[in-house]
């Protein structure tokens, strides 16, 4: 019922990028867990959008959710986070990943811009170095001042 034509293998989208490439697309990647969906994980989806005509979503699994927020995330299952994703307009592909970070799927695909949340500064985003070896570039969306999937979980806990 919830499939995705927008989740893709690794190679799978591996041709995807290369027949993109091919028509002059300019290929934006970002990442992340969207595990509970909210208004700043959209922002920074249509923002990263912008800096290009292809957006790939990278997506945690559940297993590397688990290995980096603990044992009580993901809230919502791959499956159901792919399906949220899959229904924005300015995602073009979604590659989930099990790594804690999404360093050999950047690797492969080479993309034109990597962008990431405000929360992060240029210098400790994995893959930028690679990207701007590729003569790529790498952007910053400020985040929406007060949400996180976390605050929003431990308001509802407090509830």
């Amino acid at each position: 019922m919830m499939n995705s034509s927008k989740q893709l293998s690794l190679t799978e989208l591996l041709a995807q990028v290369s027949k993109w490439k091919s028509l002059g697309e300019k290929i934006v990647f970002t990442n992340g867990c969207f595990d509970v969906f909210h208004a700043g994980h959209a922002f920074i989806l249509n923002t990263a959008k912008t800096f290009g005509t292809k957006l790939i979503v990278g997506l945690n699994s559940d297993n590397s959710v688990t290995n980096l927020k603990g044992t009580s995330r993901p809230i919502n299952k791959e499956q159901q986070r792919v399906y949220v994703l899959s229904s924005l307009e300015s995602v073009d592909a979604i590659i989930a990943f099990d790594d804690a970070t999404p360093l050999e799927i950047l690797k492969a695909i080479q993309p034109d811009v990597l962008v990431k949340g405000g929360d992060y500064v240029a210098e400790n985003i994995v893959g930028a170095k690679e990207v701007l070896a590729n003569g790529g570039k790498v952007e910053i969306v400020p985040l929406v001042d007060g949400l996180s999937s976390s605050k929003i979980i431990a308001g509802l806990k407090s509830e």
